[in-house]
C-alpha cells in the first residue's frame, strides 16, 4: 500500500498489545509489522525490520522504553519513538522528549489516541495525549524563562546545541565528532558559553547543562 506506515509494538501485557493492534489496524494504512514482549526483543526487531514507528512502553522487562531509545538514538536507525506509559508525571514526560520522542500517549487513553497519534508523528509533527497539556505547557513555560536568562538568549544555535550534549554527560570529542568538528572548536564553544553565562570552575558549565536539560531540549 503507497505511504503505509510500519509500526512495532514493544509491551509485556500480551492482552493489551492484541488490544491495541486491533485498534491501529482498523485503519488500513497502518501496519503492525511486530511486537515485543520486551525491551531486548523491541531492539532485536527494530533493528532487524526498521519499521516506521516503535511504540514502546516505559516500563518493560530487560530494558525500559528509556534504555530502548537511548540504543535507538545512539545507532541513529531511522525509526520514530512514541512512549507508552501509565505515567503522568513531569519527570518521565520530559525525560521522554529529552530523549527525541515524536509521540507520548497514556495507556488508559492509547485506545482513542493511538491512530492519531500514529498519523501525526508520521507526517513528521509531534504528538501528547491531551490529557497531559498540562505538562507541556508547563515544559514551554520553563524553557521560555530559561532562554529569557541574560547571556542564554545570548548564545548561538551552536552553542545550545553543545550545551544541550553535555548535558547527556557527553565530552567533547564525542561532541566533537557528533557536530563533525574538532575538539579545539568544542573547546571554544565551551568558553565562550562560560563567558556568556558567567560560569566559573571546571565542572560549573556541565552542572548547569545538566540542571537545565529539560528546558535546553524544549
Amino acid at each position: 500500500m503507497k505511504d503505509e506506515i510500519r509500526i512495532l509494538i514493544a509491551d509485556d501485557h500480551p492482552i493489551f498489545r492484541q488490544g491495541l493492534r486491533q485498534v491501529i489496524e482498523r485503519d488500513p494504512r497502518l501496519r503492525v509489522i511486530a511486537e515485543a514482549e520486551d525491551g531486548a526483543a523491541a531492539l532485536e526487531q527494530i533493528e532487524k525490520l526498521q519499521p516506521n514507528i516503535a511504540l514502546l512502553d516505559l516500563d518493560m522487562p530487560e530494558l525500559d522504553g528509556f534504555a530502548v531509545a537511548r540504543r535507538v538514538r545512539e545507532a541513529a536507525w531511522p525509526v520514530t519513538i512514541v512512549f507508552l506509559t501509565m505515567h503522568k508525571d513531569e519527570m518521565h514526560f520530559n525525560e521522554a522528549l529529552d530523549l527525541g520522542a515524536k509521540g507520548y500517549v497514556v495507556k488508559d487513553s492509547a485506545a482513542a489516541d493511538v491512530v492519531n497519534c500514529l498519523k501525526t508523528v508520521a507526517a513528521g509533527q509531534n504528538y501528547i495525549s491531551p490529557s497531559l497539556s498540562t505538562l507541556l505547557l508547563s515544559r514551554h513555560q520553563r524553557t521560555s524563562t530559561l532562554l529569557g536568562q541574560p547571556g542564554l538568549r545570548d548564545l548561538t544555535a551552536t552553542e545550545r546545541r553543545v550545551l544541550a550534549l553535555l548535558a547527556d554527560y557527553k565530552t567533547s570529542k564525542q561532541i566533537a565528532d557528533e557536530l563533525g568538528v574538532s575538539v579545539r572548536t568544542i573547546e571554544n564553544h565551551r568558553a565562550h558559553i562560560c563567558q556568556k553565562l558567567d560560569l566559573h570552575g571546571s565542572h560549573a558549565l556541565v552542572k548547569f547543562a545538566i540542571q537545565h536539560k529539560s528546558e535546553l531540549a524544549g
